[in-house]
């Protein structure tokens, strides 16, 4: 290895260290801010604990309230996760495959949905889930956030179909094999990293949305985490250690998620990037 190869390398890892840092940093306070006192949090908000005192930690986890936020979290999140999937790879392949008068047209107009604000249309959605009688429900925040998220999923499924082996559809066509069948046999099985990308991006989006549970939803029993966690704020508000803890449980499903298909995102993302 040449001094200029290492030193680009050095400078690489350099850099990488310094961006990680940004991110790991804020995490990792919050997460020792659950074992400390709130002095010691204004005092030294990065640093370890005087003494480890696991409290909060424990009195959170055995809490049933916790857990039902969670839980409702964990089911809204992956059903708007598997229903758009299906709803966006079924379309993105009738993109990529099939050639109809329009479909450019129809394909831009989904795109919008890119620049669309979403906190413009809380108030029509609002009035249109109160209408059809989904208020107060799972479904209320399950459906707008499938409807919100199809855009980048069609998008993304779209460029890496495109990438998939013409002569594989040939050759399965001439056997017999329709399109609805080559969806299911052939194309889903394929495209597991774009899956797992497109999953990764809307489950985590889900999980950490506020502004829809806080509009659709009114009892508690069907609040998500972002609700518990601001009617836990309400009750506890002088107890930023209890806080802490609280944000830190809550949010570890979401990065132990992310960091399992890691992998599957970038091999999704990069997937479509070279054709040929």
């Amino acid at each position: 290895m040449t001094s200029k190869t290492f030193l680009r390398n050095l400078l690489r890892v350099t850099i990488l260290c310094v961006i990680a840092s940004f991110v790991i940093a804020p995490l990792l306070a919050t997460a020792l801010g659950g074992f400390k006192t709130n002095a010691e949090i204004r005092t030294s908000a990065f640093g370890l604990p005087e003494s480890w005192n696991f409290e909060f930690y424990n009195a959170i986890a055995s809490d049933p309230a916790f857990w039902r936020y969670l839980g409702n979290s964990l089911l809204i999140s992956v059903l708007a996760v598997i229903l758009t999937l299906l709803v966006g790879a079924a379309a993105a392949y009738v993109f990529a495959q099939i050639r109809f008068f329009g479909s450019r047209m129809l394909f831009s107009y989904l795109l919008l949905g890119l620049m669309f604000p979403f906190a413009t249309a809380i108030l029509p959605l609002f009035i249109q889930v109160r209408d059809i009688g989904l208020l107060d429900s799972y479904w209320s925040v399950i459906l707008p956030q499938t409807a919100f998220g199809l855009s980048l999923a069609i998008l993304l499924f779209r460029t890496f179909f495109e990438q998939l082996p013409r002569e594989l559809f040939e050759a399965a066509y001439v056997d017999g094999c329709g399109y609805i069948r080559f969806f299911w046999r052939f194309t889903l099985p394929l495209s597991t990293p774009i899956l797992a990308t497109v999953g990764v991006f809307v489950f985590v989006q889900s999980w950490n949305n506020f502004l829809l549970p806080l509009v659709m939803l009114n009892s508690r029993e069907a609040f998500t985490w972002p609700l518990g966690m601001m009617q836990f704020r309400g009750e506890f508000v002088t107890e930023w250690n209890r806080t802490l803890a609280f944000v830190t449980l809550t949010i570890m499903p979401a990065i132990v998620f992310f960091l399992a298909a890691q992998k599957y995102i970038v091999a999704g993302l990069t997937g479509g990037a070279v054709k040929g």
